[in-house]
């Protein structure tokens, strides 16, 4: 039998806990937030309240936790209106490679390294595993396509809050410019690939969630993309080997690419992609679109976190949040289309 995926059941019963679950063990109070918001009236709200408060709570002066913990519990910046983005000096353009299947593309010294894609037929979601990966169904992708060979980092986000085209968003102490930046909303990663537009001259965006999966699955047809079993050492989660830590993902491109040459797709953070959330795949364009609704307010994200073990870490794992929710456990990789 296959890892189940994230929930039993495709029940909001199960989503809430597969929430809770997730985060219960956080030090990070923004993450309490998160469930909040998202679960104002829920089972674990009280509990959340009270975790939260602990660790917004200043710790006295000359204790351990004064001189170092409190400050991975502190709360999320206040968010204010961003002001309109003015276009960037470009930055000197780097020549990009042909779009070749596997070839890296990068548009500008800023930018992310972008994998080549072609179009291509496969098989998204999974008849056994999770209800909402279900029914699998075949995509045709018509035009090829490229994206991030790994997820934004620290650096990549600082450098557009720098230029005032992101918000700033506090991390961790010591956290390395090379992990993937993390905390960040579905409304945040849409200002990054504005600013990312605008410096490259290129249509940035999230990818849809049909291209992020043929992307993931490298070729494959595997629960995961190395295969019919879980392995050791493929993926950045508590199950997955080293190097792991309870306490933040691993840098990006810490663990080996799949057959496309595309990074971290399992484990690492969730990733932010285009569509809305549904609640399975019944009706889902054939086409790899974004599959979106007039005023949609929940996302789909994607490939799991370190938090999580092994099942998680099948490719067709899917789950959701609210645009405006930040999570420490989520982040986004890009996408452009190829003319």
């Amino acid at each position: 039998m296959q890892a189940p995926g994230i929930v039993p059941r495709a029940s909001p019963e199960q989503f809430e806990l597969a929430f809770w679950n997730s985060i219960k063990d956080s030090i990070h109070a923004s993450d309490y937030e998160a469930y909040l918001k998202a679960y104002p009236k829920g089972r674990f709200a009280a509990l959340a309240q009270a975790r939260m408060a602990r660790l917004r709570t200043p710790p006295a002066q000359g204790t351990p936790a004064a001189q170092g913990t409190a400050a991975q519990g502190s709360p999320p910046p206040v968010r204010q209106k961003t002001a309109p983005v003015k276009p960037a000096a470009p930055a000197p353009r780097v020549a990009a490679s042909t779009a070749r299947h596997g070839g890296e593309i990068r548009d500008c010294q800023s930018c992310p390294a972008l994998v080549a894609l072609p179009a291509g037929t496969f098989t998204m979601g999974n008849n056994a595993s999770d209800p909402s990966e279900r029914p699998a169904h075949q995509v045709t992708i018509d035009t090829p396509f490229a994206i991030g060979k790994f997820e934004i980092t620290v650096q990549q986000w600082n450098a557009c809050a720098t230029a005032n085209g992101c918000q700033k968003v506090a991390q961790a102490p010591n956290t390395s410019p090379s992990a993937p930046m993390r905390d960040v909303s579905w409304d945040d990663a849409q200002q990054y690939v504005k600013w990312l537009g605008l410096i490259s001259g290129q249509p940035y965006r999230l990818p849809t969630e049909a291209e992020w999966e043929f992307a993931a699955r490298g070729g494959t047809a595997s629960p995961y993309w190395w295969g019919q079993q879980m392995a050791s050492g493929k993926a950045n989660c508590k199950e997955c080997g080293q190097p792991w830590s309870s306490d933040r993902p691993a840098n990006a491109g810490s663990f080996p690419p799949n057959p496309y040459g595309v990074h971290d797709t399992s484990g690492s953070v969730w990733e932010w992609v285009a569509d809305c959330w549904h609640n399975n795949f019944k009706d889902a364009p054939p086409d790899g679109r974004a599959w979106d609704e007039p005023n949609c307010r929940v996302r789909v994200i994607r490939g799991g976190s370190w938090r999580e073990g092994a099942a998680y870490m099948v490719t067709s794992t899917r789950f959701r949040y609210d645009t405006g929710v930040r999570q420490s456990q989520n982040g986004f990789r890009v996408a452009r289309s190829l003319k």
